[in-house]
């Protein structure tokens, strides 16, 4: 079924603006850049400009061969989508990778770069203000952006906005013949006619009553009509009052858990979330959903889901807060987190490779909450990603339901990095993790603060933004002092070692490696010494002190020995080999590296031992002895093959 009719006049007008001659040049001024055209639909909500921007896209998406780009950029209940999530979804669909924690300039030039040359369509839907879509522009004249909004976007130079009000008559009847049928309609066409003109041509009133209609078969165009005129004259406009008809008309529990909708976060419902709300059973729930649909109160999308017309959000939060308490609100709110919070245990138990973790996560979980397969949980992840995220915020953003918020975050970020991989999930993850930061700061939680911060960290850190890592790990080694946890402020000194390391401080970086080496030495942490060892050899190995890193990775070596690491031993007695070289000792890096050659032999790491093999080589020809040379140059060929790649020793500090 499709709400859109008429707007032939509209139409024909976008057309024809898209080959319109720039103000600029009309004017004589020469554009600083060319831009892509920007085409403006602008009408109060419910006035159908989705519709018919919607309608227009796909009369012209044959022009534009690269696709039709779709962002949101205010959510239904009236909330401001944040530009670097709108350019991260067009980012996303256009397949182009997002770096975790990039702000919206380096977001909005990754657009414009991955937009250049293509020829496709931006529609950008209930923009809220210029700035907004600016940051959406590409470079591209080639491209076309498509602007929803409720007034015009002063600020963008040359858009012309094309303005609706109501339908005409004969395309309102049209749109309510859609809903109801014809014979109603041709019964009486001249109620039809009436009630259009009662509803001012607006297609949302004209869903909601054709809803009305539908539900009851045997009520003429006339009786809406009359009931539509009858309400009281402070009703408000066409779709309020139609709004109060349909809402009047609904049994008290279908009354109850409409008003509750708004608290569904990003405007995107399903039958668990209605029925954690309402505190109604699944089956009750999805029956009451389908029936809002029909109604017009919901539009139903993808996979059981269904949106919040934004037309309806400020109406159904005026009856929520005139009708509901505080305290049930909160006691609503806190049951559909529960419920979230459930399925994400269960979507994360379907990750679980054993049937023994399976069971364990999944006991004590009704069978209503859990998922068929692992790929029905992942696509329920998938769909339901943007509802998690904002209730995860909005969690946050209440402040009285912080516990609640730290298990969802927790139970987000746990979902995602099973079914996704952290590498994958990053950039997800990274706003998770600044959420958890949220919390812990304002409750003064100094290891949550502290594990926050790392992880931030580690993901600035893998982005490149190695100053922004640098100071978030000085502040979760803070906070994990703060907290007295060890373990937090020896991983953090570590990291901070590694960021000045990255910035080639070598005196920074093996002073903080030392610090962190000390704490594990006091607290008898083996494995964290023999790292720590080897990392120290490294920074000493670039700063060229290589006497200091021969006996760190001597150490390393010895720590590695006691705990019967074998590879892990070889590898950094490799290392040592590969200093001595460096020092002009080539005999001495002959032995270690044979003595590294047996230890991975030992270990079955045919890797590990053809890359040896290569440096034995590499060393007996500076030795002058190619013959040998040449017989551990083919002993590395016969374990690997002839490619060099894959010769490459990683050090154990890495």
């Amino acid at each position: 079924m499709t709400d859109f009719v008429g707007r032939r006049r509209e139409l024909k007008e976008l057309r024809e603006d898209i080959a319109r001659t720039g103000l600029d040049t009309l004017s004589g001024r020469k554009a600083k850049a060319p831009r892509a055209r920007v085409l403006l639909v602008a009408g109060r909500p419910g006035s159908g400009r989705t519709a018919l921007a919607e309608a227009f896209v796909r009369e012209i998406a044959a022009q534009y061969p690269d696709g039709v780009l779709r962002t949101r950029l205010t959510a239904p209940g009236g909330d401001t989508v944040a530009t670097e999530r709108a350019v991260r979804a067009l980012l996303e669909g256009l397949g182009q990778p997002t770096p975790p924690g990039a702000g919206e300039d380096e977001l909005s030039s990754a657009l414009r770069t991955a937009l250049d040359g293509r020829r496709a369509i931006i529609l950008v839907d209930d923009a809220a203000d210029p700035q907004q879509v600016d940051a959406l522009l590409p470079d591209n004249p080639e491209c076309l952006v498509v602007v929803t909004a409720e007034g015009p976007l002063t600020g963008i130079p040359d858009v012309r906005p094309c303005t609706l009000g109501g339908l005409d008559t004969p395309s309102a009847v049209e749109l309510l013949a859609q809903r109801i049928g014809d014979t109603r309609v041709t019964a009486d066409p001249r109620a039809a006619e009436a009630l259009a003109e009662e509803c001012g041509g607006q297609p949302a009133a004209l869903v909601l009553l054709g809803g009305w209609l539908a539900a009851r078969p045997k009520a003429s165009v006339a009786d809406v009509a009359k009931r539509l005129h009858d309400l009281p004259a402070g009703a408000g406009g066409p779709l309020a009052r139609g709004f109060r008809l349909v809402y009047e008309s609904l049994p008290q529990p279908a009354q109850r858990t409409l008003r509750l909708l708004p608290l569904a976060p990003a405007g995107i419902v399903d039958s668990h979330t209605a029925s954690a709300l309402a505190g109604c059973s699944v089956a009750a729930a999805q029956s009451t959903l389908d029936d809002f649909a029909g109604l017009g109160l919901l539009r139903q999308a993808q996979d059981g889901l269904y949106l919040l017309p934004g037309c309806l959000a400020p109406l159904l939060q005026a009856l929520l807060e005139a009708k509901e308490r505080p305290g049930e609100v909160q006691l609503a709110r806190a049951r559909m987190l529960e419920r979230t919070v459930r399925l994400l245990h269960s979507c994360r138990a379907m990750a679980a490779t054993d049937e023994d973790g399976l069971r364990e996560l999944l006991d004590g979980l009704p069978r209503a909450l859990r998922f068929p397969d692992r790929r029905a949980a992942e696509t329920w992840l998938d769909t339901r990603l943007p509802a998690l995220s904002a209730a995860a915020s909005l969690a946050v953003a209440d402040g009285e339901l912080d516990t609640l918020a730290r298990r969802l975050v927790a139970a987000l970020v746990r979902a995602l990095a099973d079914h996704r991989g952290t590498a994958e999930a990053a950039p997800e993850l990274y706003g998770l993790h600044r959420l958890v930061l949220d919390v812990a700061e304002r409750r003064d939680l100094h290891r949550e603060q502290a594990a926050a911060l790392l992880n931030l960290a580690d993901l600035d850190a893998e982005t490149g933004r190695t100053q922004e890592a640098l100071e978030r790990y000085r502040a979760a080694l803070d906070a994990g002092r703060a907290a007295n946890d060890p373990y937090a402020t020896g991983r953090a000194m570590e990291s901070v070692g590694g960021a000045y390391q990255e910035l080639a401080d070598w005196h920074r970086a093996s002073d903080w490696f030392g610090r962190a080496l000390s704490q594990a030495l006091a607290r008898g942490e083996r494995a964290d010494e023999a790292r720590l060892y080897g990392r120290l050899g490294n920074v000493h190995t670039y700063a060229g002190r290589y006497g200091d890193a021969l006996r760190s990775w001597r150490a390393a070596a010895a720590g590695y020995r006691k705990l019967a690491d074998v590879p892990g031993q070889a590898k950094a007695l490799s290392e040592m080999a590969r200093v001595q070289e460096y020092a002009g000792r080539p005999e001495e890096s002959l032995h270690t590296c044979r003595e590294a050659v047996e230890l991975a032999r030992k270990a079955g790491d045919q890797r590990l031992q053809a890359a040896l093999q290569v440096r034995l080589a590499d060393t007996l020809d500076r030795l002058g002895d190619p013959a040998a040379a040449r017989l551990h140059r083919s002993a590395a060929d016969r374990l690997l093959g002839d490619d060099p790649a894959a010769c490459e020793i990683r050090s154990t500090s890495d």
